[in-house]
């Protein structure tokens, strides 16, 4: 199993390109399900849940190619199987998506109902929702989410709670349907929005994809299309938390800063320099970082896919910041692994105190999700001697050759595989 080394003290400078959104490609890849004719992406990540998805949809009958590095042609013509089996689908929650694609344009769908999750419950319950009301017959057996319908048809929706994927997977199948769906309650990610860009692209009919009222108007069939995929806001979020811990100047090539307000808002509260263009941000660290405080929500609220990294930025800033985890009830787990570093950390219920100290002193730490492997790493770069980080492909799941992309740019970070640690 492979591991990360790092020395921290190395002020980082540079540039670092950003990769495509891993949570805007998943859904996306779903989509080529909707029609027959082929799909052009480009700037998709390659990263261990893009290959398992392209692996389930291998298994469904999707045919992929890839033609360049980020370039995937995606053919859903001859689809031989309507099952996601469980041992793709536990791997990854997000092979729900394609329970929706395939109910809309089949008729039916018998996808496994996805495992635990590590970081806390993410149910699947408002999917069901919505499709039942879109005239779907779905009953639970044997693990699997079983679902019919002769033609899905339009209905108004309104989801008890938001759901990034339930409003990605409803979305999908009212793009098919008979007549106007209508989302309430919807999701406004960056990612959404993507996918809604893509589809209509493809011929469908979508409006309001970006706040909390999404209207499709369903359509009989959708074409191929062309689409380049949103640069990856958490992975460039990741890295201007890396340099606010430990010190430097780089810049993100292919950023989109317009998909990261809060994310930057609490980063030059934290002491960041930020400039910004349409594609690229500058982040420069010059003092101690200062304590921020922050509450994830819902974007446009703070994402809890930022929590771990400015956490561990908070570790060693100036003050107390206060953090409350509003998303997910177990994304804390990380504290145990930076408090072996030295944080001052503590955790009442859904909020963390984090006390800044003056340096962290390197460790062994394990990587329990993706979110807190970087967060593991930001401190390793900041901390005083060697930080080994294991259990690392929860990294690889959501971050492009992060070590060779922070090697580039100043961190003395290495990969130890099995045979050399």
């Amino acid at each position: 199993m492979d591991k990360l080394l790092i020395t921290g003290g190395n002020r980082l400078n540079g540039e670092i390109t950003i990769s495509g959104a891993k949570n805007a490609a998943l859904p996306i890849l779903c989509a080529s399900l909707l029609t027959a004719d082929p799909i052009y992406l480009e700037n998709v990540p390659g990263l261990k849940d893009i290959g398992t998805t392209l692996r389930l949809l291998s298994q469904l009958g999707v045919q992929s190619e890839r033609s360049g590095p980020g370039q995937l042609q995606l053919s859903a013509a001859q689809v031989t199987s309507l099952e996601a089996p469980y041992e793709l689908v536990k791997t990854m929650r997000a092979s729900i998506l394609v329970l929706g694609p395939l109910l809309a344009r089949f008729g039916e769908a018998r996808v496994s109902l996805p495992g635990g999750c590590a970081i806390g419950q993410r149910p699947v319950d408002q999917h069901i929702k919505g499709l039942e009301a879109m005239g779907a017959e779905i009953r639970i057996e044997h693990g699997f989410v079983v679902a019919t319908a002769k033609r899905l048809k339009g209905a108004s929706i309104l989801t008890d709670m938001v759901t990034v994927t339930g409003t990605e997977n409803l979305m999908m199948a009212a793009a098919l349907a008979e007549g106007q769906t209508i989302l309430e309650n919807a999701a406004r990610e960056p990612e959404i929005v993507d996918l809604a860009e893509l589809l209509n692209k493809m011929g469908a009919r979508i409006q309001g994809h970006g706040t909390d009222r999404i209207v499709i108007d369903g359509v009989d069939s959708l074409h191929g299309a062309s689409h380049r995929v949103v640069a990856d806001r958490i992975e460039a979020g990741t890295f201007l938390c890396a340099v606010g811990a430990a010190g430097g100047d780089i810049v993100l090539r292919q950023a989109a800063a317009a998909t990261m307000g809060a994310i930057l808002d609490k980063l030059r509260e934290a002491g960041l320099v930020i400039e910004c263009g349409e594609d690229w941000i500058r982040g420069t660290m010059t003092q101690r970082p200062r304590a921020t405080g922050f509450r994830t929500r819902e974007y446009p609220g703070f994402p809890t896919d930022m929590q771990a990294q400015l956490m561990a930025l908070n570790a060693i800033a100036d003050g107390t910041a206060v953090i409350v985890e509003n998303i997910f009830e177990n994304r804390y787990m990380h504290v145990q692994e930076l408090g072996r570093m030295g944080a001052n950390i503590e955790i009442d219920g859904h909020t963390a105190v984090v006390t800044g100290v003056a340096q962290l002193s390197g460790a062994t730490v394990m990587a329990t999700d993706l979110r807190a492997s970087a967060s593991l790493v930001i401190a390793g770069l900041a901390a005083s001697g060697d930080t080994v980080v294991e259990r690392i492909y929860h990294l690889d799941r959501g971050y492009e050759r992060m070590e060779e992309k922070l090697r580039s740019v100043g961190a003395n970070i290495q990969r130890l595989t099995q045979e050399a640690a």
